[in-house]
């Protein structure tokens, strides 16, 4: 009789054991960009703010393989300040992807370079390790088209996102806080890289909070510039609706913000609000195999800036997604 406090707790420390996510190790691919050292800081040494920790607990960085980019300087530069960082964290490093793979169970490919993370990524879906791709997914839309189709084929679970998708304002807009969206503008940095669709490589920010909050259903894009001299792409919606991305300036477009009008008012959209709202819906993924954005959504995001560049070429004119779409899928018709 006197044990019998025993069997309630055990039965009590089961259901806590049962209660607590499954440890999870993870690898990251490429340490050429500052998210690496925010992601690693935040599971490998807590959230900022405690009461985040039950979003990241279990999950540790163990492995990272460095190499992202082969030859852009502003990435490959990089390479040993954040190695450095990283090993100080307790983050193992590799010497190949597939020695990373050997001890992870789930990956963040994080190169800078969208260009090589087709051939990487065919690595990790082998080996079936549910993974988050840094944007830009990629340097143009017929590699965008190779991963997300590669991807559905090994039933791996991916996705591909910005920080700015995450905003608190943004995401409110998303899940209907102003009803459905009629209108809306979105301003980010927008860096031009050589070997990258413009868009691509940093205007991905402010072009993702635009489609976080209009939704997918966009038709066809006209790109021109500001009365200041920066891009500025009008996308338009069926329906009617239309979103405008803006490069950002120094004077009343700094940084990353914008605007939504719907149905029941305006709202704000499009801040930074630090990188730890992306990393908790990556490893919510990582957890229960559900990807927080569509496949069709990364689809048409980045065919709107693809037929930004192809607007561009053709001096401002309105250029359909169906027809860049239809474009890049002839093309890995021909390349798989």
């Amino acid at each position: 009789m006197k044990y019998s406090f025993i069997l309630p707790l055990l039965a009590l420390a089961l259901a806590v054991q049962a209660q607590e996510p499954k440890p999870l190790r993870a690898g990251i691919i490429g340490l050429d960009t500052s998210h690496v050292v925010a992601f690693v800081e935040t599971l490998n040494k807590g959230p900022k703010n405690p009461e985040d920790q039950a979003k990241v607990a279990g999950v540790k960085v163990v492995a990272a393989y460095p190499p992202g980019s082969k030859d852009i300087e502003s990435s490959t530069r990089r390479v040993p300040e954040y190695t450095a960082k990283v090993k100080a964290m307790g983050v193992e490093i590799v010497d190949s992807i597939d020695e990373l793979l050997k001890q992870v169970d789930v990956v963040f490919l994080e190169s800078n370079d969208g260009r090589v993370h087709w051939e990487q990524l065919q690595l990790v879906l082998a080996a079936r390790k549910p993974v988050f791709i840094d944007k830009p997914i990629a340097s143009n839309l017929a590699d965008t088209l190779r991963i997300l189709a590669a991807a559905k084929k090994a039933n791996v679970p991916i996705f591909c996102a910005s920080s700015l998708r995450f905003g608190k304002t943004t995401q409110a807009v998303r899940n209907g806080a102003i009803g459905q969206v009629k209108h809306a503008e979105a301003f980010s940095p927008a860096e031009l890289e050589l070997h990258h669709v413009d868009l691509y490589w940093y205007g991905v920010h402010g072009c993702e909070s635009l489609f976080t909050v209009m939704g997918p259903g966009c038709k066809s894009v006209k790109r021109g510039t500001t009365t200041d001299g920066k891009i500025e792409v009008t996308g338009m919606w069926e329906g009617g609706r239309t979103g405008i991305f803006r490069e950002a300036n120094d004077t009343d477009r700094k940084g990353y913000g914008g605007k939504a009008v719907g149905e029941k008012g305006e709202s704000a959209v499009g801040s930074y609000d630090g990188y730890d709202p992306l990393l908790f819906a990556i490893v919510q993924m990582f957890r229960d195999g559900i990807v927080p954005v569509s496949t069709d959504e990364t689809l048409e995001l980045y065919a709107f800036m693809a037929a930004a560049d192809e607007s561009k070429r053709r001096g401002g004119a309105e250029v359909m997604l169906k027809e860049v779409i239809d474009q890049a899928r002839a093309e890995v018709a021909a390349k798989p």
